[in-house]
């Protein structure tokens, strides 16, 4: 079985998000989607509130999976038998840094592959911390994320 791992903070889940994960479905027999507390961020999201988004999000795609870990993503993968990770790169910037990552995650365990998959044009500008910046302006992400989080920020300024 080809399993793949797809991690990051997902604060919020974006549809530049969903666009990679709906591609990198199609190349492997499952997608893991794996949120992760970044002990960096302060998290506009809690995880287990980003993981219900994610799911409710990508529930159109039979073969991902949606789970949350902290600690080395070299251990999830060996817990889970995964050998590949995705990553979306919207930009050189973007690569810079996912090719240090992929290189640190190959230093931990060679057997690891890092498959790059570039962000389709019309979502790369998207970011999260771009979409936490909107919110925190009133502006509209309409069409920049997916409904159930546009909805769960509504209730979010609502509350």
């Amino acid at each position: 079985m080809r399993r793949a791992v797809c991690s990051g903070s997902f604060d919020p889940v974006t549809m530049g998000h969903l666009d990679i994960f709906e591609r990198a479905s199609r190349m492997f027999d499952e997608l893991i989607v794996c949120v992760f507390h970044n002990v960096k961020k302060k998290p506009f999201f809690p995880v287990e509130q980003r993981v219900a988004l994610l799911q409710e999000a990508s529930a159109h795609i039979p073969n991902l999976r949606v789970d949350s870990f902290s600690g080395l993503l070299t251990d999830y993968m060996r817990e889970h038998e995964a050998q590949i990770i995705v990553r979306g790169v919207r930009s050189v910037a973007d690569l810079e840094y996912e090719r240090n990552e992929s290189r640190m995650i190959a230093h931990l365990d060679p057997k690891v592959e890092t498959v790059f998959l570039l962000t389709s044009t019309q979502y790369s500008f998207v970011s999260s911390s771009g979409i936490r910046e909107l919110v925190t302006f009133g502006a509209s992400v309409r069409g920049l994320v997916p409904d159930c989080v546009e909805r769960a920020i509504a209730s979010r300024q609502d509350g």
